[in-house]
């Protein structure tokens, strides 16, 4: 079975996942009202430049700003001069979006000077994939979507109407829970925090094995840890990532690097294995370019799309008059800067959706308003 990308629509987000005979192999969300910046060209301002950060912080369009490394600049900046600037890491983690200036051409047309602007729109996450999966065909469930793709992807789209089967459904949801079954019945639970990533491994796969309990305790973790080296890249986690592996002494520990290695080696981003710590932890360090899904999942955005598309389940095929939606203040704001997201909701649900603020609810909260 050769790979396909798979483009499931739902209100306001495609999921995209790239599946061949081995299972998932990619995955990404695409949100066309929450566009991440990632590669997005911009005219920006200097502003305040920190010594101490060795960069300079830069206005974009919007009132959003972001951080100018001096190495990525094109020389001295004086506040207030305009420069051309592409996004490289999206904000996150309370950070803003990290910036470059070299390589970069104007686009025809525009002029170097003036207030910040957004000048061209980065690759969205489908185009991202669809140029690692030149070879393979797109297949979408919703005719609008191919309106959305550059001309030079629609030869490779094909039309289905579920995009995708139980197997991925179940997979991609399965990416969103924070415990992962793993080969030999390992398990592995993951925790992001604002520092790291921590992910603990264990389980009973060695307990039955006859052999010596650090010989059978190795082997488990040699197995297993390339599938969790897989989930690490298709749950986008990033930055500092450390793993307690199950089981095995410290000192044995060391001899799992060059399986660590080898399953790093197949992540595009190129993570790196920085050994083991005098704790037994494995480093990682695997670079921040787009949101991890667990944020996507659980920010006020995601919330919200997951709102429309459970209304949208409930309500399809039913007559008359839909409830309309109560809800929290951070949905609330979330559904005001969404509108396309909405008109999903109305395309693919046959109703449009109403909603009101409920103060009373907590800001994520919302319910059914049946009066």
């Amino acid at each position: 079975m050769t790979a396909r990308i798979l483009a499931a629509s739902a209100p306001g987000e495609i999921r995209i996942a790239v599946t061949d005979a081995a299972g998932l192999r990619d995955y990404a969300l695409w949100r066309p009202g929450w566009p991440d910046g990632v590669g997005d060209l911009h005219r920006g301002r200097a502003g305040a430049r920190l010594t101490a950060m060795g960069g300079t912080f830069i206005d974009l369009a919007d009132g959003a700003s972001g951080f100018l490394p001096d190495s990525a600049a094109p020389g001295p900046l004086a506040e207030g001069d305009p420069v051309l600037v592409r996004i490289v890491r999206a904000p996150q983690d309370g950070k803003g979006a990290r910036l470059t200036a070299t390589g970069l051409v104007l686009p025809e047309g525009q002029s170097p000077s003036g207030p910040p602007a957004l000048l061209a729109r980065g690759p969205t996450p489908l185009d991202a994939l669809a140029a690692a999966w030149p070879h393979a065909p797109i297949v979408i469930d919703d005719a609008a979507l191919a309106a959305r793709l550059p001309a030079g992807l629609r030869g490779r789209v094909q039309r289905e109407r579920h995009a995708f089967d139980a197997e991925t459904e179940a997979a991609c949801a399965a990416l969103a829970e924070p415990s992962v079954t793993l080969p030999g019945g390992l398990r592995a639970t993951i925790t992001p925090t604002p520092a790291l990533v921590a992910i603990d491994m264990d389980g009973g796969a060695a307990s039955s094995d006859r052999r010596a309990k650090q010989t059978a305790q190795f082997a488990a973790n040699r197995d297993a840890l390339p599938a969790l080296l897989h989930q690490i890249r298709l749950r986008n986690l990033s930055g500092a990532i450390v793993i307690d592996v199950a089981g095995l002494a410290i000192r044995k520990r060391p001899a799992l690097r060059e399986t660590i290695e080898a399953a790093l080696a197949q992540d595009p981003l190129r993570p790196r294995f920085l050994g083991f710590s005098a704790l037994g932890l494995a480093e990682i360090m695997r670079p921040r370019i787009r949101p991890p899904l667990h944020a996507l999942l659980s920010e006020a955005p995601g919330q919200m799309l997951r709102m429309l598309d459970e209304w949208a389940r409930q309500v399809t095929g039913q007559p008359g008059r839909a409830p309309a939606l109560r809800v929290g203040t951070d949905l609330a704001r979330a559904l005001g800067h969404d509108p396309g997201a909405i008109a999903d909701t109305a395309q693919l649900s046959g109703h449009q959706p109403a909603w009101r603020l409920d103060p009373s609810l907590s800001p994520l909260s919302w319910t059914l308003d049946h009066v």
